[in-house]
Parts: C-alpha cells; structure tokens; sequence
C-alpha cells in the first residue's frame, strides 16, 4: 500500500531559524530513505560545517536561496537546484537572502531523523543552541563537527 502525506501533514520540528518538516521518516521505505521539507529564515545560518559518515543528504531548492559551504567552497543554490553530500563530504547551508529559503532533502538511509527529533531537546540562548551539545547530538547518528582550520 502507498503512503500519502498531504501539504499540510507531516512532523513538524521548529529549531530557531530552521523549520522541518519530516514527510517520510522511514517508517514506509524500511529506513532506506527519509524525506522532509526544510524552511530556512531569511538571514538564518544553519547547522555547524559536519561529515555523515553513515548517510547522504540531498537537498533540493523549491524557492529562495540556500547557500551551502562544503569544506572552502561556497555555492548559492536558487530554485531548481540540487545539492547532493554524500557520506566524507563536509558541509552546511544557510539562507543569506532577505526571503525565507525552501527545500526538499532525503537521508539515505534515515538515521538522522532522529537527530531532529533530538536537536529539539537542547536549549536555546539568544544565540543559538550550545555548539557542543549540537556536536554530541550529532556523534549520536554518525556525525562529525569539523572543527576550523
């Protein structure tokens, strides 16, 4: 049997300037693939530059802009574009625009869902959630920081 999720279904997960939400998490793919649809604010940075040593992202822009750092490499992806990271490959996003950023990413496989699902459990200060339980959160689901050079 099909799996549907409506526009307006799915878990949502709120964390600062990022808003996921998962339309697949695995549950219907037996963990080979997870779907879900993020919102970047307008001005937002992301998640610190890391490395999936177990699963590839793959992020595809519905709208605005996403800029995305992979190791020294800057590349600011407009609607339409897809950005692929596979696992050993260092990487973040952000949205530099003045719009909100929309994409469409897979986890393959969907262990880090999970991660989301976690992020939401660490605190908030003014500027953002602690980077070392971000850093410990992400060693959960085979994921590393890179730390600056």
């Amino acid at each position: 049997m099909v799996h549907v999720v409506a526009p307006t279904e799915g878990e949502v997960i709120d964390l600062g300037p990022i808003r996921l939400r998962i339309i697949e998490d695995g549950a219907h793919t037996d963990h080979r693939v997870a779907l879900v649809e993020g919102t970047l604010t307008p001005g937002s940075s992301g998640p610190p530059q890391h490395v999936h040593r177990e699963h590839d992202e793959t992020f595809h822009v519905v709208s605005g802009t996403v800029r995305f750092t992979c190791g020294d490499e800057q590349i600011d992806a407009g609607p339409g574009t897809t950005v692929t990271a596979p696992i050993g490959v260092p990487h973040t996003f952000a949205n530099p625009g003045d719009v909100p950023a929309v994409f469409i990413g897979t986890l393959t496989p969907d262990l880090y869902v999970q991660y989301f699902r976690d992020l939401r459990e660490i605190p908030w200060g003014p500027s953002g959630p602690d980077p070392v339980a971000v850093g410990e959160v992400m060693a959960r689901y085979a994921t590393e920081v890179m730390r600056p050079r």
